[in-house]
């Protein structure tokens, strides 16, 4: 695994300030205690003890910025998970449309494309802080309208289709910004580890705690939670992160449109050869994996399980990907997780196949486990992604990345349920896994092919500019 790498000589940088609160060129150096609780003075006869430096999660959590950025995140993604829950029961309320209350989740991942597509060029062109904060803002204000009772049916799914349009530039802005607070190598794989290890959490903690606050809340009540939630996400990044320049200072679309200037980096980016691999192996096995969890009810009817069954089979995906999130991230090396990635990503679809059995519920928990545990080999891809993508672009391939792996993954749950209209669910979780599999043996040849020393220049531009590939 490639170590952290200084930025490039004309990438302005805020002075280093306390250990706790700069950005991490490595991992030694982000650990470092304050120096104000370091040891006292002793004897010039007394032994000197080293102090115990962190490692693993914990270095992460010894950077004081990412601890911000780390609370922020807890709080608007449970803010987030319970507005989902509680809009769906409003205009259900509303309406009693089972259609429109389902077309309200529906909406949380359709307008990422376009977010994603037409406003990636903001992650580069703005401040990282400036960002992130103005996206809560925007956020907040949004659910806010939505707790007007004079807002219409039409208004509450516009404003849910803006927030969504919104959450993949906040995110990838978010993404890029770590490599600022952590540095390119371990400590940014592990916080990004971290990130995603409280989003499949929220799943878990933040429908039931919905679910609570809607047996004393109303739903708008319940909504209201939300918008105090992305106003503390906002001051906490605010007061909480350092203010660093933006990336793109400098170049021809400095001065041209948003709009251009994130279609024309969204075609350099993925005109880029290896970047275009990468991405695809973060996008294509997270399609295929969500037919189980898409066809979790109308299968758990096809085995007669009990009602409760269902939420254990929604759940064992995400205990299976904590579980081995949690493992490869403080008990392998980087090295290690490096050498897991393709080898874990070419048979981590293999457990759906235990599908066309159609097995019990047991056995299909255990199945889901272990999926969800297939997808630890995104630890090392992190790393090999950002070493491949150029600073100047860094925060625009995060956004993409984040749109697409949304947007892939609602493609995936609508043609399962359209797959499961004309053949039995277990055929087509195990058709899913077969097939997913396939394009990931495809991918994973793919990503040898362009690894660095593997193919030439002109192949690695692939029709892409020049400067994409250089560092």
């Amino acid at each position: 695994m490639p170590t952290d790498s200084p930025a490039p000589a004309d990438t302005p940088r805020t002075p280093p300030a306390a250990a706790a609160q700069s950005p991490a060129p490595s991992p030694e150096r982000a650990a470092l205690p304050d120096p104000g609780s370091g040891p006292t003075l002793r004897g010039p006869d007394a032994p000197k003890s080293e102090p115990a430096t962190p490692r693993g999660y914990r270095a992460v959590f010894a950077v004081a910025e990412f601890r911000a950025v780390f609370a922020a995140h807890l709080l608007s993604l449970l803010g987030v998970v319970v507005s989902e829950l509680a809009l769906t029961v409003l205009v259900y309320d509303l309406t009693g449309s089972p259609l429109l209350s389902a077309l309200t989740f529906a909406l949380g991942l359709l307008p990422y494309i376009v977010g994603g597509t037409l406003f990636a060029g903001v992650a580069d062109r703005y401040p990282a802080r400036r960002v992130l904060v103005v996206c809560d803002l925007l956020c907040a204000a949004c659910v806010a309208v939505m707790l007007v009772p004079a807002t219409p049916v039409a208004g509450l799914l516009a404003l849910r289709c803006l927030v969504a349009a919104i959450a993949p530039v906040f995110t990838g802005t978010r993404m890029a910004a770590l490599t600022d607070i952590l540095g390119e190598g371990d400590l940014y794989v592990l916080g990004r580890s971290l990130l995603r290890i409280v989003s499949q959490s929220a799943m878990l903690i933040g429908f039931g705690t919905g679910g609570v606050l809607l047996t004393v809340l109303s739903p708008r009540g319940a909504i209201t939670v939300t918008v105090a939630t992305f106003l503390c996400s906002a001051v906490l990044l605010r007061f909480g992160t350092q203010d660093r320049p933006a990336r793109a200072t400098t170049g021809e679309g400095a001065g041209g449109t948003l709009l251009r200037e994130s279609l024309s980096g969204a075609r350099l980016v993925l005109g880029d050869r290896r970047i275009r691999a990468l991405m695809l192996l973060f996008w294509l096995p997270a399609m295929f994996v969500v037919a189980p969890e898409a066809l979790a009810a109308p299968y758990a009817d096809a085995i007669g399980a009990p009602p409760a069954a269902l939420g254990l089979l929604l759940c064992a995906m995400a205990v299976g990907h904590i579980g081995a999130e949690l493992f490869v991230g403080s008990a392998l090396s980087p090295r290690n997780r490096s050498r897991i990635v393709l080898p874990v990503a070419a048979v981590g679809l293999l457990p759906l196949l235990v599908y066309a059995a159609r097995p019990g519920l047991p056995l299909a928990l255990a199945a889901l486990a272990l999926a969800g545990a297939g997808a630890a080999y995104v630890i090392g891809l992190d790393q090999w992604f950002v070493d491949a993508v150029p600073q100047e672009l860094r925060g625009l391939a995060m956004t993409l990345l984040t749109a697409g792996l949304m947007t892939v993954q609602g493609l995936g749950m609508a043609l399962a349920g359209l797959a499961a209209e004309f053949f039995p669910v277990h055929q087509v979780v195990a058709g899913s896994g077969i097939i997913g599999t396939v394009c990931a043996l495809l991918l994973v040849a793919e990503v040898r092919r362009t690894a660095p020393g593997q193919m030439s220049d002109t192949e690695g531009r692939d029709g892409a500019d020049r400067h994409v590939t250089s560092r």
